[in-house]
């Protein structure tokens, strides 16, 4: 106990409040500081749980103080660690020390963060406490209800929900993590990694406690050959007590769902061994089902729904924004001020820091720069090392970063030749780009130390001056002691601090040996794709012209590589500070060809080639039919920053009436809040289904009043939900994701209201606050296995009822729905027999996600009124005659669907939608007898689909649509 006995929780949280006093702080103060959710931060100052390192951490510097007495107070508060093998009845003591010794193992190894940029001349002060650097950062992943083929509430649901990462694993145990380089994956395992053995897991990570980590680097196992089995898994990471593990060990950790398996770096596997890494993991995931999973990747290295047969979540790293970046900034030099030999100096970069923030603030450049940790921590150094003179563009930052951690620190402290070995910048740089472009022709990340002395000793003959100054491990030494941007992680191995130096270094030694055929050739390849643009930078005019034109002619020649091919070349332009004219004309008019994009795939693919793409859309949505102004919108709003959003400020006031707006919405976690909601979504107010995910969002809600539609997926409680919303101006309420709420009450004062949506972690246990009131549609998704439905009767006025989520009754019949329904939507989760549903005899639209036998379709066909049917992969052998029914809408995950019974079992369709999964075939030539019916074929580029010319042309609409010989204007061909 401390002070007195003082229980060290209550000690902790008392400090905290006095200091928030001391500083005049409210607890939305300190929200705006932090980042971190009102609940947790009240949680922390009433000492109702124990707050978690990051939170802390943030909470220290929000408040002004120092965060080590702190976390003292937090570790002596903290529950001890249960040991994971104690919850194995009979387990021998060996085993259970063993895994003791361990997570102890897992602790130190990995609580210690090499900060890039830091000091990096230095080595030993270059690591920093993972507790004080871990930042938690948004990540974002696809709404449940959006996820393969199921016909469901798309436009009433968030298409996407963006979250802190915490919040964003909550109940996941396989995930999937898309992030760029420099983004922040590798620290989120490792936190996951500590935090774990630790036991110190946020509640929202119950999923993992108890667990023991494994850290498995992709590019340190794929050196080794064939991939580890789990006894294997120590020895691969060189782990010191890997001799010492007991036999079968590991496997019976696993078997028993003890294990949480953190594989990093798919996107580090040569692309040719990336099916072989996916098997590892099947083989991984059907021995050890009850093991829970991370998996990290670059976005483009696989395709979506790479490991979703497997069962994982996809989640994606989102840049940092403008609060990220200064808490970012505040703890980078919170590190450097530990490093500083005198009051002068920590002085000195107080006023850096202080200057620092206000240039991030005020330059866009700068601001767009500043996006992932590790570009932030070169903009930190650089603005240290530079006394605030910031290089503008991405490739003069990494240029000043490498001449700042080669050679200038050590130049500028006199210390000179430490191993005996005086290198300049070019000598430097030629032996890096050396190694960097062997790993880069060899598709790996590291490479033994043996093979590093190889390549170094192959220099050495060229490079006299050197050879008289020490063998090639001692120059090699020297290249990881002092460089600032080699590492040796254990013994055996060498490679770069991080990937993206490797990429800079490699790109330039591609250029310098005329390697134009090699770029090119493997350009298709997106472990290639940061080397292609930074060559493309490196490159003299002639030798740019050729590559890019090199990037166009094979474009022209594979048809299955064009688009990327076409694209990529477009992509690097901004790359280049010199295009021949003719070669930019050829670039962009390859690029205009791909544009405007029609489909979502489409415009996922352009957002990731980064803000040169945005030249080529069209400068206004005159001529561009719905789908294309979607994808548009899409593409540049899913992409972020400054140019995006002088784009879309261009292109917005050109939307028609009928364009969808829903894209703008998923877009608003991408940029400023307050700016984007006055300038972009303030004139499409009145179309909107406003969703709210951050504070800073909510906050900007005065600028979209009244609001007609709204969804809430952050904890608020009552009184915040009815802030910004009219009593009789909103329509329609979704709560999706954690609102804090102990009751619906909250609906009773919205008069207008009349349509409500509630989401998995809605805290309520049934509709009986909603008794009575006049609501037409009703939207339940995921709900909790207990919920109750029985105030369903009591809604007198309920008209459409779309259900996402468990049922308890094994049929419709106990379903307490009053009889005036006239749309009914059961999505997958609905387990249950469709059998009752003639008790609604009103019902004109009906959605089944599941494959019906004969009885439910005679249900089906029984309904008087039934006009609208949408079924997925339905089997139309037990189906009857359904003369009522003229709209008729397919989902097909399996090319064997009996398309030829459609005309007798639905005589008078007037309209018929397919939606079908990429390689799936279907055959319309049976459709014919519809001599009038409106065909409408979604993913229309990706299936197989026959029988086209036997339909008038105006009876068959494709989505996307074909390309048109003549592309659209381009925004850079209209300036």
């Amino acid at each position: 106990m401390a002070d007195g006995g003082e229980d060290p929780l209550a000690q902790l949280a008392r400090r905290l409040r006095a200091l928030r006093l001391q500083r005049r702080l409210q607890v939305g103060g300190l929200q705006q500081r932090t980042g971190l959710g009102r609940t947790t931060i009240s949680q922390a100052l009433s000492g109702s749980k124990v707050p978690s390192e990051a939170t802390l951490v943030a909470l220290a510097q929000a408040l002004g103080t120092d965060a080590g007495p702190l976390l003292a107070l937090r570790e002596q508060a903290r529950p001890s660690r249960t040991s994971p093998v104690a919850t194995l009845g009979g387990t021998l003591p060996v085993q259970q020390n063993f895994a003791d010794r361990y997570l102890d193992y897992v602790i130190e190894r990995h609580a210690q963060l090499t900060v890039v940029g830091l000091d990096l001349s230095r080595p030993e002060q270059a690591c920093w406490p993972l507790d004080a650097a871990y930042l938690s950062l948004e990540l974002s992943r696809q709404a449940e209800n959006n996820e393969g083929l199921e016909y469901g509430p798309q436009p009433l649901a968030a298409t996407s929900v963006v979250c802190r990462a915490e919040q964003a694993l909550a109940g996941h145990h396989r995930i999937l993590l898309r992030g760029l380089a420099g983004s922040g994956k590798t620290t989120l395992l490792q936190w996951l990694a500590v935090s774990t053995a630790r036991g110190s897991l946020p509640s929202e990570l119950s999923q993992y406690r108890g667990r023991i980590p494994f850290v498995l680097p992709l590019r340190t196992l794929v050196r080794q050959g064939r991939l580890p089995l789990p006894h294997e898994f120590l020895a691969a990471v060189d782990a010191p007590m890997a001799p010492r593990q007991p036999a079968e060990w590991a496997d019976t950790m696993l078997a028993a769902g003890l294990g949480l398996i953190l594989v990093d770096g798919v996107d580090e596997v040569p692309q040719e061994h990336r099916q072989a890494a996916r098997e590892w993991l099947t083989n991984l995931v059907a021995a050890y089902r009850n093991a829970a999973f991370v998996v990290t990747t670059r976005p483009s290295a696989v395709p979506d729904g790479w490991l979703a047969s497997l069962g994982f979540a996809e989640l994606a790293v989102r840049p940092m924004g403008g609060a990220d970046t200064s808490r970012f900034v505040g703890r980078w030099f919170t590190a450097a001020r530990t490093t500083a030999s005198s009051d002068a100096e920590r002085a000195l970069l107080d006023g850096l820091e202080a200057s620092l923030l206000t240039t991030v603030r005020a330059q866009r450049d700068i601001a767009q720069l500043s996006t992932t940790p590790l570009l932030c921590a070169l903009i930190c150094a650089l603005h240290r090392d530079r006394r605030g003179h910031l290089p503008h563009s991405r490739m003069e930052l990494y240029e000043a970063a490498l001449s700042m951690l080669m050679v200038r620190r050590d130049r500028e402290r006199s210390i000179a030749e430490p191993e005996g070995i005086r290198l300049g910048e070019h000598q430097t740089l030629h032996l890096l780009q050396h190694l960097a472009y062997w790993l880069i022709r060899n598709q790996q990340t590291e490479m033994s130390h043996a093979t590093a002395c190889r390549l170094v000793t192959d220099l050495l003959p060229a490079m006299p001056a050197l050879a008289d100054q020490g063998g090639p491990s001692a120059i090699l030494t020297h290249l990881i002691a002092r460089s600032g941007l080699l590492r040796q992680p254990t013994a055996d191995t060498v490679d770069f601090v991080h990937r993206t130096f490797q990429d800079y270094l490699g790109a330039r030694a591609a250029i310098e040996a005329s390697d134009r055929p090699l770029l090119v050739n493997h350009a298709h390849d997106t472990q290639w794709e940061d080397v292609i643009r930074m060559a493309v930078a490196h490159a003299r005019p002639t030798e740019r012209a050729t590559l890019l034109n090199g990037l166009i002619e094979r474009g022209d020649r594979e048809s299955e590589h064009r688009a990327r091919l076409h694209l990529l070349a477009a992509a690097s332009l901004p790359y280049a500070t010199e295009v021949a004219p003719d070669v930019r004309h050829e670039v962009t008019g390859r690029a205009a060809a791909l544009m405007p994009p029609r489909s979502i795939q489409e415009a996922d693919t352009l957002s990731a080639l980064g803000p040169g793409i945005l030249d080529l859309l069209p400068p206004t949505a005159d001529g561009l039919h719905n789908d294309e102004i979607v994808a548009v919108t899409r593409t540049a709003a899913a992409m972020g920053g400054d140019h995006a959003y002088g784009y879309l400020r261009r292109f917005v006031p050109t939307l028609g009436r009928s364009a969808l707006v829903h894209e703008l919405m998923r877009g608003w976690s991408n940029f400023e809040a307050a700016d984007y909601a006055r300038d972009i979504l303030h004139p499409l107010r009145d179309r909107l289904h406003v969703t709210v995910q951050t504070r800073a969002q909510f906050e900007a809600l005065s600028f979209l009043t009244p609001v007609k539609s709204i969804g809430f997926e952050m904890a608020l409680s009552q009184d915040e939900i009815l802030e910004h919303l009219s009593p009789h101006h909103t329509e329609s309420l979704r709560l999706m994701e954690g609102p804090s709420l102990h009751s619906l009450s909250v609906v009773r004062s919205l008069t207008a209201l009349r349509a409500l949506t509630l989401g998995p972690s809605a805290p309520v246990d049934g509709l009986h606050d909603l008794a009575g009131l006049p609501l037409q549609e009703l939207n339940l998704l995921n709900l909790p296995a207990d919920f109750s439905f029985e105030a369903l009767r009591r809604l007198p006025q309920l008209r459409e009822l779309l259900l996402y989520t468990l049922l308890p009754w094994r049929t419709l019949k106990p379903l307490p729905a009053p009889p005036t329904l006239t749309k009914l939507w059961l999505g997958s989760q609905v387990e249950a027999s469709i059998t009752g549903i003639t008790q609604w005899p009103m019902l004109d639209d009906v959605v089944i996600n599941h494959v019906m036998d004969a009885v439910e379709w005679a249900e089906l066909a029984a309904l008087p009124r039934l006009t609208c049917l949408h079924v997925t992969d339905a089997d139309f052998t037990g189906a009857p005659t359904m003369a009522t029914v003229s709209r008729l809408g397919l989902s097909l995950t399996r090319s064997d669907i009996r398309l030829d019974l459609v005309p007798d079992r639905f005589p008078n369709l007037e309209q018929l939608w397919i939606t079908a999964l990429a390689g799936v075939s279907c055959d319309l030539t049976p459709l014919q007898p519809f001599s009038t019916m409106q065909i409408s074929l979604y993913n229309a580029d990706r299936i197989g689909a026959t029988g086209l010319e036997e339909f008038a042309p105006e009876q068959i609409t494709l989505s996307p649509r074909p390309r048109t010989a003549q592309p659209h204007t381009t925004a850079q061909d209209a300036s």
